[in-house]
């Protein structure tokens, strides 16, 4: 077995030092019916190279825009990346291109909120040699489970608010429907 990098066997806390990677294209239809069409919709996959946790973001197309939100989104709820690992697709090498001239442009030229926050955010951008899909394994595998786990979903059921808490699943034994997130009620401090 050939020597691991060190990110992947240094221990940090989660997401410090991550891979990213998309799925899809998957069909996404607004709403049930006949007349609505479906349009393309990609999964943004996040793997955390010390403990292989997964964090997925729902991007609407491969455009650098679009990654830089999901990565914004990211970093919101996960914290500052010190290192990101990525293949050579043209939305993030767009990316790394627009990150690069946000950190090297004059105050002047860039809104100073937003480059102080990139500064503050900023990861180092690693891209794996072209035509070498295996230095990616790492979350190509990822990619291939969230793939498999959802070809099993078949309907998505929405509640009373509007929003899916509930998914038919296809097991060995048949259609399950399960709940597919924990709801927590948060409390009302309002005085009356």
């Amino acid at each position: 077995m050939g020597q691991l990098p060190s990110s992947r066997v240094t221990p940090h806390r989660p997401f410090h030092k991550s891979g990213v990677d998309y799925a899809g294209p998957i069909q996404v239809r607004p709403t049930k019916g006949r007349g609505y069409r479906s349009t393309k919709g990609y999964i943004c996959l996040f793997v955390c190279m010390a403990t292989k946790a997964l964090h997925l973001e729902v991007v609407s197309d491969m455009t650098a825009q679009s990654f830089l939100a999901a990565f914004k989104r990211f970093v919101a709820r996960r914290g500052h990346v010190s290192d990101l690992w990525s293949d050579n697709g043209t939305n993030f090498v767009g990316s790394a291109k627009e990150l690069t001239k946000l950190f090297s442009a004059e105050r002047s030229v860039v809104v100073a909120e937003i480059q102080d926050w990139m500064s503050s955010n900023g990861a180092n951008w690693h891209f794996i040699p072209p035509h070498s899909p295996n230095f990616g394994g790492l979350w190509e595998a990822r990619v291939k489970s969230i793939k498999y786990h959802l070809r099993r979903i078949l309907a998505f059921h929405p509640g009373a608010d509007g929003i899916n808490r509930v998914a038919d699943i296809r097991t060995a034994t048949g259609i399950v429907r399960r709940p597919f997130c924990k709801i927590c009620p948060i409390p009302n401090n309002k005085e009356g």
